[in-house]
């Protein structure tokens, strides 16, 4: 019994250690997915475009790069009577070539690269405000300005599993360590700022599907911001090592259009958690790409 005891508990340590590191299996719906999701936001679109385009910019690199490599090896073999070039020492004109050619490639990709990060980064003209704050170990949320202010941790099942030493399975518990008990509802088609910061240790609150990962520092305001799109729930992590449970804050963005996020605003300023939850459980339209309906 003992011994069953200790697998069931290092199955459990194993999901909870990965957990991190799989954050977006709701967002890679796809088994064999090789690329990095496209996201649901503008940022995250953003990444994944600018991750495309050094994509193919490093294979036509590495096609000229080993196709010269490997025309060499052939043409110039020993075996054909090839002899080295001993007075060889340079060529002025090959130096300037392979001296101007990357830095122009380095300006073709830094020039986009830097425009986009500008963007990711401009909090300007947001339609509300979200302040975020991570503890050992949880998050708080506070609309700003609408008297809204809940903690988010854990769901009661997923802790319940992990401590019993039970094995979860994927059948039975599909989200286990990624589902919380209260979710964080946004409006869809609103520019949101947040500012996040800590109340105790490091932490950083990471949506992938959202493109973007963001520091939580204690003493420390750092800001980002998201426009999601398209409806769904987005799962996340904390993804800065915070301590015993770091693997146990999961995060839960549901994104909504902005009638359902209205009546789940009121229940939550009325103080009818029931009806928030109901709101926030009932399913919407199935996100692509990025997240889960």
């Amino acid at each position: 019994m003992k011994a069953n005891a200790m697998v069931a508990r290092v199955a459990a340590g194993l999901l909870a250690a990965t957990a991190s590191a799989s954050a977006w299996a709701d967002s890679e719906p796809v088994r064999w997915q090789l690329n990095m999701p496209e996201g649901v936001t503008r940022t995250a679109e953003n990444a994944y475009d600018m991750h495309m385009l050094m994509l193919w910019i490093c294979v036509a690199i590495g096609l000229v790069v080993f196709g010269a490599m490997g025309y060499s090896m052939y043409k110039f073999r020993h075996s054909k009577g090839a002899k080295p070039d001993v007075d060889f020492t340079h060529s002025t004109k090959l130096e300037i070539i392979w001296t101007v050619v990357p830095v122009l490639i380095l300006v073709i990709m830094a020039v986009p690269a830097t425009a986009r990060l500008m963007e990711q980064y401009d909090t300007k003209g947001s339609d509300m405000t979200v302040k975020v704050t991570g503890y050992q170990w949880m998050w708080r949320y506070e609309i700003v300005g609408e008297d809204v202010n809940f903690i988010s941790r854990l769901d009661r099942e997923s802790d319940r599993i992990r401590q019993s030493g039970e094995t979860p399975t994927a059948e039975a518990n599909p989200h286990y360590l990624r589902d919380v008990d209260r979710v964080l509802v946004l409006p869809t088609e609103t520019k949101i700022r947040f500012v996040i910061t800590s109340d105790d240790v490091i932490h950083a609150w990471w949506v992938p599907a959202l493109g973007w990962k963001q520091d939580a520092i204690p003493g420390v305001i750092n800001d980002a911001w998201t426009e999601i799109r398209t409806p769904g729930t987005y799962r996340g992590v904390c993804a800065e090592l915070c301590g015993k449970d770091h693997g146990f804050m999961p995060i839960v963005v549901k994104a909504v259009p902005r009638a359902e996020y209205e009546a789940w605003l009121t229940a939550q300023k009325a103080g009818d958690l029931a009806e928030a939850d109901r709101i926030a459980a009932t399913s919407v339209v199935p996100a692509k790409a990025g997240g889960e309906g």
